[in-house]
């Protein structure tokens, strides 16, 4: 069994799976001769929220953009991840590979970042969308913040095609908060 296939077994019992399968999906229809590594990466860059004890964003104080928030959250994830990754016998530069790309998942900056993070938004806005809902009716938090967060995961796209290919979802999002 691949490194990959034993990252879906591993991921499968997360409630948000969902997610980092198609953000690995969108990951192959941007690069499709991608990296082990930004493909594991995408697999599992949220993982850290299936395990207790992690940060929480505070929706009534911070916005989604939060930074502190989202590198404590990327920190936990790439930590958690890399532990998993070693202990699944890969080679310490795949390791090293798939934090990095983890630990830059929300702000990218470089090329396979930058697919990552794209890759990242477009499932988020595809298939998180009742996530948001979901929020408000909960009132967790409202509208506005709910239609913030869906901008926020469209504008931070740099690829153009990814931003083509997020913009009906992001259409859709903010039609239905």
């Amino acid at each position: 069994m691949t490194l990959e296939e034993r990252t879906l077994d591993w991921i499968a019992p997360y409630w948000n799976a969902h997610h980092l399968v198609r953000t690995r999906d969108w990951v192959v229809e941007l690069e499709p001769d991608a990296s082990e590594a930004l493909r594991v990466a995408a697999l599992t860059h949220d993982m850290e929220r299936h395990f207790p004890g992690g940060p929480q964003l505070d929706m009534a104080t911070q916005r989604p953009d939060d930074e502190a928030y989202n590198r404590a959250h990327a920190e936990r994830s790439a930590q958690i991840v890399g532990d998993w990754v070693r202990e699944e016998g890969a080679d310490a530069a795949l390791v090293a590979d798939v934090r990095r790309l983890i630990l830059d998942h929300e702000f990218g900056g470089w090329h396979e970042a930058d697919v990552l993070q794209a890759a990242d938004s477009i499932s988020w806005l595809e298939t998180n969308q009742d996530v948001a809902q979901k929020w408000v009716r909960e009132g967790r938090c409202d509208e506005d913040w709910a239609r913030e967060k869906h901008r926020w995961s469209f504008d931070r796209i740099r690829i153009e095609r990814a931003r083509e290919l997020a913009r009906p979802f992001y259409e859709e999002a903010l039609a239905g908060v």
